[in-house]
């Protein structure tokens, strides 16, 4: 009988919020979006919630990352213009000091032992300023449209494609796709990654880095989709990682 392939440990960041729950009103709780463990154990990964932590810092955050095999950098609010030197948009959200502090950190640790890491869309945002790059602070003022993030609170559906040659399109293939999308932000620069997919209006929509196993950045959501093909690909580089170590 065959054994069981070892099922790699992913870390998902998260969120600190008040939360509505029976009797329990704001109460303060870690809180995700199941989307993304359900496509990871899907997948065939074990599943950890990393909450934030402001003072978070590389160290704290390498003796996190030693118990694990992977990580998301998960969806959520804007990073804080400062972060990345610029003056606030008057559109951008509330600063998550927590989350920036935390998940800058992940960011740049991870670039160092190249553990598996896959932004999603803030995440995405996060890998970039922690590598030194900046962003686009509001898409429409460029674009002209909404069709990035239409309506508060309710994926959109866009067209995105992959960059031939990638790791992205090995996993995705250069078809045109139909991807969830809900962000009024962008990378704009984004040293030590290269571009991996475009929207049609130039936005772009992944980065990898090609000289790790497994560092990509998509703007979208796939954990609110049905294709869960990047999973599979980085439970398949954290169960490699994790054998390696």
């Amino acid at each position: 009988m065959a054994a069981r392939p070892r099922r790699p440990v992913i870390g998902v960041t998260s969120y600190v919020e008040p939360v509505v729950r029976g009797d329990w009103t704001d109460q303060h709780s870690a809180v995700l979006p199941h989307g993304y463990v359900e496509h990871l154990e899907r997948a065939g990964a074990l599943t950890v919630i990393l909450p934030p932590r402001l003072d978070a810092d590389d160290d704290l955050v390498s003796e996190v990352l030693t118990r694990l095999d992977g990580v998301v950098v998960a969806g959520g609010a804007d990073v804080e213009p400062s972060r990345y030197a610029a003056l606030p948009h008057e559109s951008v959200q509330d600063p998550r000091p927590d989350r920036d502090a935390f998940e800058l950190a992940v960011a740049r640790v991870t670039a160092r032992t190249g553990m598996p890491l896959l932004g999603i869309c803030r995440g995405m945002q996060v890998m970039a300023v922690a590598g030194g790059g900046t962003l686009e602070q509001h898409l429409p003022d460029r674009v002209g449209h909404t069709a990035h993030s239409p309506s508060p609170g309710v994926y959109a559906s866009h067209h995105v494609t992959a960059v031939e040659g990638t790791r992205l399109a090995s996993v995705l293939g250069t078809d045109v796709l139909d991807v969830p999308t809900y962000h009024h932000q962008a990378v704009t620069t984004h040293p030590s990654y290269v571009p991996a997919a475009w929207h049609e209006d130039g936005t772009l929509e992944a980065m990898e880095d090609p000289e790790q196993p497994f560092r990509l950045g998509v703007q979208w959501h796939p954990e609110a989709g049905d294709d869960g093909r990047l999973f599979d690909a980085l439970v398949d580089a954290c169960r490699e990682f994790g054998e390696l170590g």
